[in-house]
């Protein structure tokens, strides 16, 4: 009843919902949470990140971080594929762009967690700088002396 309350329920009590599962996630088991992910938590707790309440954007974040702590747990398992099963489900629910996203959030903590999750839980350090900057061609317009055999413009000869 509290996941249905937090995906179907008016905005008020999806907020205590959010709190409520937040809280179940923070001094829950392994095993509580497992449950709470067996019952549907991971896409209304995503759907939670779009709020305008920086609290609750909060309280949804570490929800999810601590769902995905669980998951962790489950990826170093023998007999896993080595993935991470709540990250998984957390891209299809599309909570990771909307983690992504957070990274633009104006309230600073919103901005921390967020970076947090996607550089621990989602490799997201990995091949980011290489988009920080177009490619550039090595030859176009660079200044410095004619390849060989180039034809080059003489300012001093006359014609």
């Amino acid at each position: 009843p509290l996941v249905k309350l937090l995906a179907t329920a008016e905005y008020d009590i999806k907020k205590e919902a959010a709190w409520a599962i937040s809280n179940a996630t923070s001094g829950g088991t392994a095993e509580q949470i497992s449950k709470l992910v067996e019952n549907g938590c991971i896409r209304p707790m995503c759907d939670m990140l779009v709020v305008n309440d920086t609290r609750i954007v909060i309280v949804a974040l570490e929800g999810l971080e601590n769902i995905l702590k669980v998951g962790e747990q489950m990826r170093r398992m023998p007999g896993t594929d080595g993935t991470n099963p709540y990250g998984r489900l957390v891209e299809v629910a599309e909570g990771l762009d909307k983690i992504e996203a957070l990274q633009d959030h104006p309230a600073e903590e919103v901005y921390e967690k967020a970076v947090h999750i996607l550089e621990h839980y989602f490799d997201a350090d990995e091949g980011e700088d290489q988009n920080l900057a177009p490619a550039m061609d090595t030859g176009a317009y660079a200044f410095g002396a004619p390849p060989p055999g180039a034809q080059t413009f003489d300012f001093g000869a006359p014609g």
